[in-house]
Formats: C-alpha cells, structure tokens, sequence
C-alpha cells in the first residue's frame, strides 16, 4: 500500500484518483498541523467563555439554543456520534469508506475545524493500518453534511460501531485492538467537526466521476469497432469538422476515433463508391456526444476537486478574523449538481451506444452483416436479445439520471429546510456505470463479430488487438449458446480498463 503525503487545499484530481482505486493510506503534510492546532486553541478557549458558540456549548439543529455546561461538553460529542448513527441499508464498500475517511482528513487538515491533532492521527492510522468502518448506504439528505454515514465512521475512532479489519467484521473497539489503535474521547467541537461535511456525497460523486471517466474511454473504442463493422464512414472524423465547433472533447473524441481506426482494410475497400451518402447519427455523431459528455464530465471533476480541498463542517474557525462563526458549507449542493452532471452524461453514452448495438444488429443498417451477427439466422437467433437487454439497461438509466439535487425536502423540525439530496444522488452513480458497462459489454462483442464478418479484411492494428484482447475472454458465436457469462465477461473488460489497454493508444484526459 502507498502513502500518500497531501497538502490540504492543494489536492488533485489524480491524488483521488489513486485514493479510490489504489486505496492508498493518507497522511497530511506536517505543515498544515499549526494550524490545526490554533484553530483547537481557539475552541478550547470557547469552551472555557460564555459565549454560546454552536455545537460547542448549545445543543445541535433545532437544539441550538440550550446552553451546555462546560463539564458536560465531551458528554455533548458522546451523544451526538451514538445519536446519529442511523444509517439504514448495506454497508457501502470498502473503496469509497476509504476515500470518505481521506476527505475527511483534508477537511480537517484545513485548519478551521478546531479538533485535535490526535483525531486527525488517529484518521491516518486507520487508513495506513486497514480499519475500515462499516458505513450503511443510506440515511443522508446532504445537508447539514451527511451526518448519518459520518456518524458511522466516527463511532468506530470512539470504539463503538463495526469496522472491517483483515477481512473481518467486527466491532469499532475489536478492530482498533486488533490494530494496535486507541479509540478517543471526542472533545469540544469534535464529534461535530467529524459528521457535519460533505464527505460522503463527494466519495460517492468521485467514484462515479472516475467510472464514467473510464465509461466514456471504452466508448470511443467501442464506437469505432462498431463503425468499421457496419463499414461506417470515417469522413465525419476530419478534424476540421471539430476545430470549427471547437469544444474541447469533441474535437479529442474525433481525434481518438481517427487514431483508433487509423489503417483499416475495411474502411479502405469503400472508400469509393459507396452507395450510402450518411451513417445514422450513432456513428456520424459520436465525437458530438460522448465528446460533449466527457465535457460535462470535466465541469463535475473541477466541482469535486474544489469540494474535497474544502472544509465544510460548521461552525468554522476564523483565524484572521478570530471569530468561531456559523455558516452552510456543510450543504451539498455543489455536489449534488455534480452527481446529476455525471448522472446526464452516463445515461447519454449509453443511450448512443445502445443505438449502434440496434444498428449493427439489423441487417438493413449494418451493410449486409448477417441478422443479429449469427451465421445461421433463423436456426440461431445471435446477439438479438442481447441488444433487447441493452435497450432496458439504457431504459433503466434514462429514469436514474432524472436530477435529485432539485428534489428537497425539509428536515430537523424545520430548521434544515432545504437540502440538496446530494448523497442518493452520487450513490445512484454506481447503479448506471455498471449498467453503461454493460451495454458497452454487448457493444464490444457485437463489434468484435462484425469484424469477424468482414474477414479476410481487417480492421485497424490498434482495434485488431481489442478484437484479440476480447477473443482472450469470448470465444466468436457461432451456433447459439449460454450468452449470459459471455456478457459478464465483456462487461468486465469494459470496467476493469483492460479494453482500453489493449488499444494502447493515448486517451482524452480527465483534468481541465
């Protein structure tokens, strides 16, 4: 496992990257602890006025106007973390619990959370020792933070809960033994710092950022296998085309295309006197889409790369204007647009590449391919239903990618009135990659059996090594068979990246 050293606010894209799917251990740069350390002084000295200060000596929510008493503060923070952990569902896996646990440390390492430096250790020693809490899916509205999941990942540092430790459930107190770690005592502020934050929403938006990413990568390799196999034309790839729009991922959508069917035999044998004037729009406009989407895409990474170098609990310490104030950055609204963006974006990469499995199926629009890619129609009945399924794959992710952050409710006896929905809406995320992967599943091998068909011609060296990458896993249908593992396996090569390894080729990249 690697160590990662981050300076809170200077965080990138790639630094999350690597968090989610290397799980890397976190550790925050010595530099940032002064500041952590002020801004603790700073509540502790609250503790010790008389000054109501939020969350530090008033109750929480509609709550805020009890006064607490100095000696039952720590008290406070014992009954805020037990009386929050109400998450509800499956526990959500171990990745994303991970990246949870890293933002959090750098909403702390900001400086303006007064808590502890010992809370922000024990955070870096749960990562580098493999605790992972046991954090239910469902139970936040977004705002104010996402206080139920974080609830649970702050019961396992006071030793309640369950926490993950070497492949094992167990309780918050056995896993830290296990470890060698100390459970804490929440202080002043502490359980208050540690629930209230966007953490949640952000890993959960981040991890579908990523898998779209990826999503829309395959989809360039699988438009262009799909469009040598209807022996589409590669005219609508010319890059003038796209430097006169002059949106960044189109005109690199196009590029990668051009790159990817480079050198095709197929494309070469109807250069000339091709009867067909256009192709339909799933393969004359596919730089337009998913290169429009990986835009979107990108608007949504520059949101969740400002949102995890942020600090979003409340109150917050202002140590230039010496004043512990009370704001909304625990509201997720920027994160939910994000989901929803991502949410789009999903939906219409499959939606493009659903209609070119429909095309390359239909043997009036696939350029005399047999019907539905078998040798023998009639008696075998091919890819026909597999396309069937694509279309309710695309179906199911038309209706998730309906927006979530415009549908609030109000919360807490009204004092939470508007909440962003933030957290269903980026968990919602990981149901439609894995539905786009599956629809871009069904692509690849129908791609791969067209190809087949047009031997001896072949496609580009690039795409002729995809066609060998997916021949590794899905042998070429002839007779019909047991398609659902075939599936499986295509789909699985679409997520795990290997698809887009096999072309080797350089790809559009994530950051602005």
């Amino acid at each position: 496992m690697t160590t990662l050293t981050l300076t809170p606010g200077n965080v990138t894209l790639d630094d999350l990257h690597s968090i989610f799917w290397n799980q890397d251990a976190v550790r925050l740069d010595p530099a940032c602890h002064p500041a952590i350390e002020l801004a603790h002084s700073r509540i502790a000295a609250a503790v010790a006025g008389t000054d109501a200060v939020y969350g530090v000596n008033t109750g929480f929510g509609k709550l805020a106007s009890v006064k607490i008493e100095a000696k039952d503060t720590a008290t406070l923070q014992r009954n805020l973390i037990l009386s929050h952990c109400c998450g509800v569902g499956p526990a959500i896996p171990r990745a994303h619990a991970r990246l949870v646990m890293a933002l959090k440390l750098l909403s702390l390492g900001r400086g303006a959370s007064g808590v502890r430096l010992e809370i922000v250790t024990l955070l870096e020693q749960m990562l580098d020792k493999g605790v992972t809490p046991v954090i239910p899916a469902q139970g936040s509205v977004g705002a104010s933070g996402d206080l139920a999941p974080l609830a649970h990942m702050a019961a396992v540092m006071m030793g309640h809960g369950e926490a993950e430790f070497g492949g094992t459930v167990m309780s918050g107190a056995d896993a830290l033994k296990a470890a060698g770690l100390t459970a804490v005592e929440l202080g002043p502020k502490e359980g208050l710092a540690l629930i209230n934050g966007t953490q949640f929403s952000t890993a959960f938006a981040l991890a579908g950022l990523f898998g779209a990413w990826r999503g829309a990568h395959s989809a360039l390799v699988t438009s262009a296998l799909s469009t040598d196999a209807i022996m589409g034309s590669t005219a609508p790839l010319q890059p003038e085309i796209h430097t006169l729009r002059g949106h960044r991922g189109q005109i690199e959508a196009g590029e990668t295309m051009r790159a990817l069917l480079a050198g095709s035999e197929i494309r070469d044998s109807h250069m000339v006197n091709d009867a067909r004037v256009q192709d339909p729009y799933c393969i004359r406009c596919q730089p337009q889409v998913t290169g429009a989407a990986m835009d979107v895409l990108r608007m949504a990474a520059r949101t969740l790369e400002i949102e995890a170098n942020a600090a979003t609990d409340n109150p917050l310490v202002l140590i230039d204007a010496d004043v512990i104030v009370s704001g909304g950055n625990f509201h997720a609204e920027p994160v939910g647009f994000a989901a929803d963006m991502i949410a789009l974006a999903i939906a219409e990469i499959g939606a493009i590449a659903q209609r070119r499995v429909a095309l390359i199926v239909d043997p009036v629009l696939s350029f005399n391919l047999p019907p539905f890619l078998t040798p023998n129609p009639g008696l075998n009945s091919g890819y026909m239903i597999a396309e069937v399924t694509t279309a309710a794959l695309m179906s199911e992710n038309k209706h998730l990618a309906n927006p979530c952050v415009t549908d609030s409710t109000p919360t807490s006896a009204n004092q939470e009135d508007h909440v962003s929905m933030a957290a269903h809406g980026a968990r919602r995320l990981g149901p439609m990659i894995d539905n786009l992967n599956r629809i871009l599943g069904v692509e690849l091998l129908c791609g791969a059996q067209g190809i087949d068909f047009r031997a001896p011609l072949a496609t580009s060296d690039i795409l002729q090594r995809v066609v060998a990458r997916v021949r590794q896993d899905v042998e070429t249908l002839a007779d019909d068979r047991y398609l659902a593992p075939d599936l499986e396996r295509a789909a699985t090569m679409i997520a795990s990246g290997e698809i887009t390894r096999a072309a080797d080729i350089k790809m559009p990249e994530l950051a602005l």
